[in-house]
């Protein structure tokens, strides 16, 4: 038995020592032998079909276009400001105030529906789903209820709201317009407001001036300043030096001719409504509100209107001192805005004419009705 296992022993060693060499061949030229080349490697199989399908299926949603996310509240406020800005650009191109060229918009759809729903009941006055208008129809919320005036309208015409019972659901009801009896008799009429709204103009809006007049006080003159009043703050120096920064690394900034007009015209949209004093020689102030797109016609004619000679040339000096000549530059592309005050002055060479004929005094310059509106400007 021990014999066994020292054999295998043996026979395990012999096994582990590697392969054997003759006793004639040197160790170089069995390192030289070639040796045994690897097996091929088997042919890759192709893909099976399902992995085909699952491919084809992973390549379609890579190319499939992604849907469109539904409009949020930030992107309606986002295409507001976008259609707004739209439209006061070409009511600046046109050189009209933004309200006035909102205000000459006519709702389509009003002019589409509206006309329609009088033309079925004028030709068919018996039918009495033509009497009828449902509110929660689809179509009507969103073309005509949601616009501004459509409700007074249908109650001008002749229409009120009813709630009427739903077929077949038991205490449910919906809201409809239903055409009175009084007017069902009343044909032509339903034919008069039709037309009514078809050759109707729409009604533009117009800025209040809000006209005053002030007289300065005796106080407003006498006023001391602190000592300190002209030392700048940290905050202020900081804010002027960031201030001057900004329009030095802008004046070395190349840009386009492009750029600069963008900019400029930028710069001029920045302010809607002008604030405007007018500085007569008796010392009074008129106060007027503008639009900054007005031509300054526009402020020669509001000073006229409160003068109590009219007829008498006069000009407009600028807060520079220079003449405001040209009439049709818009008060933003003159610098006055978003508030200025201006000078008055009476033509030189007339009023000379006119002391020299008459030999009497102007008076005063304002009307005396206006006058009695006068407010202290402490």
């Amino acid at each position: 038995m021990k014999k066994f296992f020292q054999e295998i022993k043996a026979d395990l060693k012999f096994k582990s020592a590697g392969s054997g060499q003759k006793l004639n061949e040197s160790p170089r030229e069995k390192s030289t032998k070639e040796k045994p080349k690897p097996d091929t490697a088997k042919c890759r199989q192709g893909p099976t079909n399902e992995a085909q399908m699952a491919a084809a299926a992973a390549l379609a949603r890579l190319e499939q276009k992604p849907k469109p996310r539904p409009l949020s509240s930030q992107d309606a406020i986002r295409n507001q400001v976008k259609k707004e800005l739209m439209a006061e650009a070409a009511a600046s191109d046109k050189g009209l105030p933004v309200d006035q060229k909102v205000g000459t918009r006519i709702h389509t759809p009003l002019l589409l529906f509206l006309p329609r729903y009088l033309d079925n009941i004028h030709l068919h006055p018996e039918e009495e789903k033509y009497r009828k208008i449902k509110m929660q129809n689809k179509i009507f919320q969103e073309r005509i209820h949601c616009l501004e005036g459509a409700d007074q309208f249908f109650q001008a015409v002749g229409f009120e709201k009813v709630a009427l019972d739903v077929a077949g659901q038991e205490e449910a009801t919906e809201d409809f317009y239903v055409l009175k009896d009084e007017a069902l008799e009343k044909l032509e009429d339903l034919k008069d407001h039709k037309e009514k709204l078809l050759n109707g103009e729409p009604v533009r809006a117009k800025l209040d001036r809000q006209l005053q007049i002030f007289k300065p006080s005796p106080q407003a003159s006498r006023f001391e300043l602190p000592s300190d009043f002209f030392n700048l703050t940290v905050e202020e120096l900081r804010r002027e030096q960031r201030i001057r920064t900004d329009a030095v690394e802008k004046a070395s900034m190349l840009r386009t001719k492009a750029m600069r007009e963008k900019e400029e015209q930028r710069e001029l949209r920045r302010y809607n409504y002008t604030l405007l004093r007018i500085r007569f020689p008796d010392e009074y102030i008129l106060q007027g509100t503008f639009y900054a797109r007005e031509p300054i016609s526009a402020v020669f004619h509001f000073v006229r209107e409160t003068l109590q000679n009219d007829w008498l040339p006069f000009d407009l000096l600028a807060p520079g001192g220079h003449k405001l000549t040209d009439e049709n530059l818009a008060l933003n592309e003159s610098g006055l805005v978003p508030s200025a005050l201006l000078t008055f002055i009476w033509d030189a060479e007339v009023m000379e004419d006119i002391k020299a004929s008459r030999g009497e005094h102007m008076g005063s310059v304002l009307k005396p009705d206006l006058l009695l509106t006068v407010q202290m400007l402490s």
